[in-house]
């Protein structure tokens, strides 16, 4: 007769062994997850870039281009990128992103800057890129966004 202590332990070993085979792979003729599936006609996302971080800015613009180049959202996405504060510093002709901010704009995405940080900051539109467009805050523009049903990213 086993002891309290040996049914104990085998209990355990039992529940041990079917712990690790409920973690075992999906069979092959289960199909594994592969996303969402995107349904709708369009898709609309605003990402809100507000840090002067060179590595912050260029996980943006590449999280970015990789929305653009995802293969349920082709033809179907349209993007806006919205800077204000140390972001600012993506526009400046002084920084050294110009050619993917061009590239990203002839997919489409809009390229909005501040015009409230320009005036705190006292920048002027000679010091960006002369291909961005104005909006007169940037929280104005990501709050009327929102409302209009664009997906709001932050990176």
């Amino acid at each position: 007769m086993l002891s309290l202590r040996s049914l104990l332990a085998l209990l355990f070993l039992t529940s041990l062994s079917l712990t690790v085979s409920a973690q075992t792979p999906t069979p092959p003729d289960k199909p594994a997850f592969v996303g969402a599936v995107a349904k709708k006609a369009r898709y609309r996302a605003v990402y809100q870039l507000d840090s002067d971080d060179p590595k912050l800015i260029k996980q943006t613009l590449r999280n970015m281009k990789n929305a653009l180049a995802d293969p349920r959202l082709l033809g179907k996405l349209q993007l806006e990128l919205v800077v204000f504060g140390g972001g600012t510093d993506v526009f400046r002709k002084s920084q050294p992103y110009e050619a993917e901010l061009r590239a990203l704009q002839q997919q489409g995405v809009l390229l909005a800057q501040c015009q409230n940080t320009m005036k705190e900051r006292q920048i002027s539109p000679d010091e960006l890129f002369p291909f961005i467009s104005y909006v007169p805050t940037g929280n104005g523009e990501l709050i009327i966004r929102q409302q209009q049903g664009w997906a709001l990213v932050h990176p």
